[in-house]
């Protein structure tokens, strides 16, 4: 239950060639606290509820707890959630043994692409493709419930 991720800017569209799939995300909070973020994700035709505890000090690490839950489910949660809904498409990109998930970001933060690769340990090695550019993972303003109450375009 503990997800271990960084994150990355990512430096050009050269990914969407590698990518195998590309699933549009739809996901609102319930909360946005840092110490408890609980968020409600429609990813393609599933549904999810999913809550995130405070992250590491590196910002690499944290507890998650991820449901599925259906999507009539989730599109009656959705209106509940606090304002500022996250809308993107998440490329899936096959890299070594690992799988990076690129996000573009759509809306008040269309402009953003950036990546994720989730690891078994802070110190993993993995292959890092030419167009993943500077790591954000401890910069919050790229967590996705920032975003939802602080967009990309109003920077």
């Amino acid at each position: 239950m503990i997800e271990i991720e960084r994150k990355f800017l990512v430096r050009n569209e050269q990914f969407k060639a590698e990518s195998r799939a590309a699933i549009p995300i739809a996901q609102g909070y319930l909360s946005s606290v840092p110490e408890r973020t609980v968020r409600v994700r429609i990813k393609g035709n599933q549904g999810f509820l999913t809550i995130k505890g405070k992250s590491s000090a590196s910002g690499a690490s944290r507890l998650e707890w991820e449901k599925e839950i259906t999507v009539a489910e989730a599109q009656l949660l959705l209106p509940l959630c606090e304002k500022g809904t996250i809308q993107k498409t998440r490329y899936e990109v096959v890299s070594g043994q690992h799988i990076i998930e690129v996000d573009v970001f759509e809306g008040e933060n269309a402009g953003l692409i950036l990546a994720e690769i989730e690891l078994q340990s802070e110190n993993e090695t993995y292959l890092k493709p030419e167009w993943l550019g500077e790591e954000v993972t401890h910069d919050k303003r790229y967590y996705n419930a920032y975003l939802s109450q602080h967009p990309f375009q109003l920077w």
